[in-house]
C-alpha cells in the first residue's frame, strides 16, 4: 500500500526491505530519524552508539559476522567516522554495508556547510544520492547490491530537504538473506603489503564500479529541448523539473561517485549547451571538465547556501513570477533555550563573572545568544575541553583565572572523555563544566549512555559521570543545581580561584522531558514592580516587560523560580504548588 513518507522514513523502509540486521549510529539533524524509524521494525537490532566512529566500526562488525548492516549520521559526524571509513575501504565486507550521511546545505543545524561527496571520493567508496523519498528507499536497497556486489560500503548521502520532506513510497516486503559465514582471513590485517595489495584492489573495484555506472539505472537520461542540458542530482533535480520542464534535457545522475564517463560523453554530444546543476562544491562539474566536456556550473549558480527554484531563474535570467510576500519588514527572531532550560542560570553566572566559554555542540550553543552573549566560540563535539586546555596553555596558568569549557551529557560521552582526560592527564589550570540535562536535547530528546535508558527507552546501562571524571584523574568534581543561582556562582568561583584541574557538573533535566511535571506558573506583582528589568538579563521567553512592568506568559512558565532570585523587589512570586 502506498504510504507517504519523509525522506528519512524510506531510508529505513529500504533499510528493513533490503533484510538489514544491525543498525547503529549517533543522533545528528538532519539524519537522526533513520535510526529512529529503523528502531520502530523489531526484526532489526538498532542502537545509539556514544559516537559515529563506534556507530561505523559496529556496523562493519556486525557485516564481519555475516548480516547486512547500516549506520546514519550527519555530514560532521562523517569527519568523526573517517578513520575507520577510509580503511574499511581497503579492508573490504563479509555482508552488505550501508552508510548513511546526511548534508545540511543552508546551515540549518550545523556549524559548517561540507560537501560530504569530497569523502566519497577520498575514500574511494560509492555514493548513491536520491532525490525523494521513493529514491531512499530504493537506493537503500540498492546499496546493499552493490555493497556485495563489489565488497565495498557503499554512501548514501541525504541532505535536508530530501530527508525532511514528504513524497510517495511504495513499500515492499522484507527478503532477509542468508547470513554469510564468517572465514579467517589473514589479508583483512591492514598492514604493510596487506595494505598495498588492498590499495590496488580498490583501484581495480572504482574502475568496475565506474563502468557499472554507465548503464545502471541509478543514472537516467530524460531527454526534452536539446538546446539545453542539465546535469544533476538530488534537490538540484526536483528544482529543474519545476523550472525547466521539457524545456531542457536532464541527466539525473543518481550515483555521485564514481561517475559515468562515456553516458556523460554521450548526453553532453546530444545538447547546444551543457550546465551542471549541483549544491555546494563543483564536484560534478570538476569531474565533467577533467574529462573534457565543456560544461558551466559555479560561474552562474552560487557555491555557498541552499537553492531554490526561484534561485535558479534568477541565475538563469528566467522571469520569477508573482509570488506572496510580505511588505513589512519583520524583526529577526533568534532562536532562544525554552522557559525553564536548566542551562540557562549557568550561562547567566558565566557572563555575571565575565568568563571566557569555550563552547561545544548542543542546544547549549545558544547562551551565545542575547542576553546571556556568554560564549565566545565553538568547533566540533568535544573542542570545549581540549580547546580549553592549549587556551589556558597559552594564557599562563598561575593563580586564577577565567576561562572554562561547557559541554553537554551526551557531547561528553561523545568525544569529550579525551579531552578531560588530557587536562588531568597534563595538570592543567583548566574547569570544564558538564551541563547533564538526562538527555540529547539538540536532536530531539534521544538517549544516551548517561540517561539509563537505550534506543527503544528500555532500562540500559548507565555512566556514572562524577566516578567517570574521578577515574580519569579529576580529585576536584562538583555538582551543582543550575537553578541555584546563589550556589552556580559560589562554585564556579571555588573553582576558578584553585590551579588545579576541575570539573562542574550541572545537573538538571531537560525541561522538554516527556512525562516531566512542571510547576504552576509564576506571578507579576506589578505594583512591586520598578521596571529594573533585571529579570530580563536571563533572556527567558516566558518574562517580558509591558509599559515597563514585568509580565509572565502562562502558557510558557514552568515554574523554575530562577528569575525570583533576580528580582530584588519582590515582584515574582511562586505560583502555589
Amino acid at each position: 500500500m502506498r504510504e507517504l513518507m519523509i525522506g528519512n522514513k524510506a531510508v529505513a523502509r529500504g533499510l528493513y526491505e533490503a533484510g538489514c540486521m544491525v543498525v547503529s549510529s549517533y543522533p545528528g539533524t538532519p539524519s537522526t530519524e533513520i535510526t529512529e524509524e529503523a528502531a520502530k521494525y523489531s526484526e532489526m537490532y538498532c542502537e545509539w552508539a556514544p559516537n559515529e566512529k563506534v556507530a561505523l566500526e559496529v556496523a562493519h562488525g556486525a557485516s564481519l559476522g555475516g548480516v547486512r548492516a547500516a549506520c546514519a549520521m550527519k555530514h560532521v559526524g562523517l569527519n568523526v567516522a573517517a578513520d575507520p571509513l577510509f580503511t574499511i575501504s581497503y579492508q573490504g565486507l563479509n555482508a552488505g554495508l550501508v552508510v548513511c550521511v546526511a548534508d545540511d546545505p543552508g546551515m540549518h543545524s550545523s556549524q559548517n556547510e561540507q560537501d560530504s561527496r569530497h569523502y566519497a571520493i577520498a575514500a574511494k567508496i560509492p555514493m548513491l544520492e536520491p532525490s525523494d523519498s521513493e529514491e531512499a528507499r530504493l537506493f537503500a536497497k540498492k546499496a546493499y547490491e552493490i555493497s556485495e556486489k563489489f565488497n565495498t560500503p557503499v554512501l548514501l548521502k541525504m541532505c535536508t530537504r530530501v530527508a525532511h520532506s514528504q513524497s510517495v513510497v511504495n513499500p515492499e516486503e522484507r527478503l532477509v538473506p542468508p547470513q554469510v559465514e564468517y572465514v579467517k582471513d589473514p589479508t583483512k590485517v591492514m598492514m604493510t603489503k596487506n595494505s598495498r595489495d588492498a590499495h590496488e584492489r580498490v583501484e581495480e573495484r572504482t574502475k568496475a564500479i565506474a563502468q557499472w555506472a554507465e548503464t545502471a539505472d541509478v543514472n537516467r537520461v530524460e531527454m526534452g529541448d536539446t538546446s539545453l542540458g542539465i546535469i544533476t542530482s538530488s534537490t538540484s533535480y526536483q528544482y529543474a523539473k519545476e523550472v525547466f520542464g521539457s524545456s531542457a534535457s536532464i541527466l539525473k545522475i543518481g550515483m555521485v561517485y564514481p561517475m559515468p564517463e562515456k553516458l556523460i560523453k554521450d548526453f553532453a554530444a546530444q545538447v547546444d549547451r551543457l550546465i551542471v546543476l549541483e549544491e555546494l562544491d563543483p564536484i560534478m562539474e570538476n569531474f565533467c571538465k577533467q574529462i573534457g566536456v565543456a560544461v558551466e556550473g559555479k560561474d552562474i549558480f552560487p557555491i555557498c547556501g541552499e537553492f531554490s527554484q526561484n534561485l535558479i531563474r534568477e541565475c538563469m535570467d528566467i522571469e520569477v513570477g508573482a509570488h506572496p510576500s510580505i511588505e513589512d519588514e519583520i524583526p529577526p527572531r533568534p532562536p532562544v533555550m525554552c522557559a525553564g532550560c536548566p542551562h540557562r542560570g549557568i550561562f547567566y553566572t558565566l557572563k555575571k563573572n565575565n568568563c571566557m566559554v569555550y563552547g561545544d555542540i548542543g542546544c547549549y550553543t545558544l547562551g551565545a545568544v542575547a542576553p546571556l552573549n556568554s560564549m565566545d566560540l565553538n568547533v566540533c563535539m568535544g573542542a570545549s575541553c581540549s580547546g580549553l586546555h592549549g587556551f589556558n596553555k597559552a594564557m599562563g596558568e598561575e593563580g586564577e583565572h577565567h576561562s572554562v569549557g561547557v559541554i553537554g551529557d551526551s557531547t561528553f560521552i561523545h568525544s569529550g572523555m579525551t579531552g578531560i582526560t588530557d587536562i588531568s592527564y597534563n595538570m592543567s589550570n583548566s574547569t570544564v563544566i558538564i551541563l547533564d540535562n538526562s538527555i540529547t536535547g539538540m536532536t530531539g530528546h534521544q538517549q544516551n549512555p548517561t540517561t539509563g535508558k537505550n534506543l527503544r527507552g528500555e532500562p540500559a546501562g548507565k555512566v556514572d559521570l562524577e566516578a567517570l571524571c574521578r577515574a580519569l584523574g579529576f580529585d576536584r568534581v562538583r555538582v551543582v543545581d543550575p537553578y541555584d543561582l546563589d550556589e552556580c556562582d559560589r562554585v564556579l568561583n571555588e573553582e576558578l580561584s584553585i590551579a588545579a584541574p576541575s570539573i562542574i557538573i550541572s545537573r538538571r533535566p531537560c525541561v522538554m522531558i516527556k512525562g516531566t511535571v512542571h510547576k504552576p506558573p509564576l506571578k507579576a506583582d506589578t505594583d512591586k514592580c520598578v521596571g529594573c528589568k533585571m529579570c530580563m538579563k536571563i533572556g527567558c521567553p516566558a518574562i517580558s516587560v509591558r509599559d515597563k512592568k514585568v509580565r509572565i506568559d502562562h502558557t510558557l512558565c514552568v515554574g523554575c523560580k530562577v528569575c525570583t532570585r533576580m528580582c530584588k523587589f519582590g515582584a515574582l512570586e511562586g505560583g502555589e504548588d
